[in-house]
C-alpha cells in the first residue's frame, strides 16, 4: 500500500476529499497532512478523520533535513499539494522525482504561476472572457504550474457567470476526479 502525504496551505476540501476516498482502499493511503499555515482549515480535518498532521514554516521547509525527515519517518510513497501556496523546494522535488502532483483550478498553460491560485485564478477567466475553464493535475518541478500534465477535465463558462460560479463549477470537477486520477497515478506506478 502506497503512502500520500499531502501539502495544503487553506480550508483542505480536496485534502479531505483525498483521505476519504483512499480510507477503505487497498491502493493507497493518507498518512500524513502537512500545512504552512496555522489557521488552517485542512489542520482540523485532518485531524477528525485520524490523519496525523504537521505544522511548518518556510525555514522547516527549505531545511533539507527538517520536513523531508518527516516525510521519511511516515515512509511517505507520493506527494500531493492540494492548495499548497509555496513553491515547492527543489531538495524535495528530486528526493520524490515524478512522485509529486498538483492541483490547479484553471487549464493549464493559461491562469497559472506565482500568484495564480484560489479566486485570482477564477478572477482572470472571467476577465479573459473564456468559454471554458477546469482542473488540471500536474507533476510538479521547479517552476510553478510547468510540470507535466496529467490530467485536465473541463467546464463551460457562461457569459452571466461570475468567479463564484466559476469557482463551484471547478470545486466539482476537483471532488469527482483528483482521487481517482491520484489512484490511476499510484497503480501505473506499482
Amino acid at each position: 500500500m502506497k503512502k500520500i502525504a499531502v501539502f495544503a496551505s487553506g480550508s483542505g476540501s480536496n485534502a479531505e476529499n483525498l483521505i476519504k476516498f483512499f480510507q477503505n482502499d487497498t491502493t493507497a493511503k493518507v498518512v500524513l497532512v502537512l500545512s504552512n499555515n496555522s489557521d488552517a482549515k485542512v489542520l482540523e480535518r485532518a485531524k477528525s478523520l485520524a490523519v496525523d498532521t504537521l505544522l511548518f514554516n518556510r525555514e522547516q521547509l527549505l531545511d533539507p533535513h527538517v520536513v523531508i525527515k518527516a516525510l521519511h519517518l511516515y515512509k511517505v510513497d507520493f506527494i500531493v499539494l492540494a492548495g499548497f501556496l509555496w513553491k515547492f523546494p527543489e531538495h524535495i522535488i528530486k528526493e520524490f522525482e515524478n512522485k509529486i502532483v498538483n492541483i490547479h483550478p484553471a487549464l493549464l498553460p493559461d491562469f497559472g504561476g506565482k500568484g495564480m491560485y484560489g479566486m485570482h485564478v477564477h478572477k482572470a477567466v472571467i476577465a479573459a472572457k473564456v468559454k471554458e475553464s477546469g482542473i488540471t493535475i500536474h507533476q510538479v518541478n521547479t517552476q510553478y504550474d510547468e510540470g507535466a500534465i496529467v490530467f485536465q477535465a473541463k467546464c463551460t463558462v457562461d457569459p452571466k457567470d461570475s468567479a463564484d460560479d466559476v469557482a463551484r463549477k471547478v470545486h466539482k470537477l476537483e471532488m469527482a476526479h483528483f482521487p481517482k486520477i491520484i489512484k490511476n497515478i499510484l497503480l501505473s506506478d506499482a
